[in-house]
């Protein structure tokens, strides 16, 4: 009886510790080891051994393009910045040999282009890495007959890759004037730009980001503008005229309102 009744509480403890280790194994999650950032790092580095470690990530938590070990992405230049901690994936590297800086956000195919800004041309500072503008040119078309400048939408759904020596907007969003602008564009729209730049002045026209439409747009002349002009008064009648019609009274001239923001200043002009 004693032997039968030691023999139970030995299965009896070896039942309940096996599954008790069991049970704690079950609520665990199995983890993975994933490649991430050691430190914050900025865009345009390219990664060192010091910059990396492995991290946890649960291995039942898919982590598409995620790398396991250090080695795979030492030596690849970032396209974007990485906070402490956070993974390494393929979409945030650029290709190896690619160089560094603002050259690695350069998809292929496309060109960084840079242009003169002010506070005009750079929308009063609010222009920012990643906006996306429209590019509008004034100038004076050869042959015109003399009906004055024309302004012309030339470039639309253009982003922004730098604002003067910054590759990545400023954190609080705060405005800053900058004196060059560079574009991600194709080598054909370059061309467009550069040409533009050398006959008149350009404008930069900020739009949403989410915003993919492209528009057919009119050139728009001088004398579109002019509006409101009453005509001349007619030749005063003869005294011996008995019969006419009495004149339309003029319409009243169109009121046109600009509303001008300079930093954070704004005014209203009507005219």
């Amino acid at each position: 009886m004693v032997a039968l009744f030691l023999a139970f509480v030995f299965a009896g403890g070896a039942t309940y510790l096996l599954y008790s280790r069991l049970r704690h194994n079950a609520a665990r999650p199995q983890l993975i080891k994933v490649v991430a950032a050691a430190k914050d790092l900025p865009a345009g580095v390219a990664l060192t051994a010091e910059d990396l470690n492995l991290v946890d990530w649960p291995a039942t938590v898919p982590l598409p393009g995620s790398y396991s070990k250090v080695e795979q992405v030492v030596g690849r230049p970032l396209i974007y910045p990485l906070g402490a901690k956070e993974p390494v994936l393929e979409r945030d590297l650029a290709v190896a040999g690619s160089g560094i800086g603002l050259s690695v956000k350069i998809p292929p195919g496309m060109r960084a282009t840079s242009v003169r800004s002010n506070e005009i041309v750079g929308v009063a500072g609010f222009l920012y890495p990643g906006s996306h503008v429209d590019v509008l040119a004034t100038f004076n078309v050869p042959g015109g007959q003399g009906q004055g400048p024309v302004t012309q939408t030339i470039l639309q759904n253009v982003e922004v890759l730098t604002a003067g020596e910054k590759i990545e907007p400023d954190p609080q969003g705060k405005p800053q004037t900058v004196n060059v602008v560079t574009l991600l564009l194709t080598p054909e729209d370059s061309e467009k730009l550069l040409l533009a730049s050398t006959q008149g002045s350009i404008q930069f026209v900020m739009r949403n980001g989410v915003d993919q439409h492209k528009l057919n747009t009119e050139p728009i002349r001088l004398s579109e503008l002019v509006t409101g002009i009453q005509p001349a008064p007619a030749p005063a009648r003869s005294v011996h005229a008995v019969h006419h019609k009495p004149r339309p009274a003029p319409k009243p001239a169109d009121i046109y309102v600009l509303e001008m923001i300079q930093g954070e200043k704004r005014s209203v002009v009507k005219f």
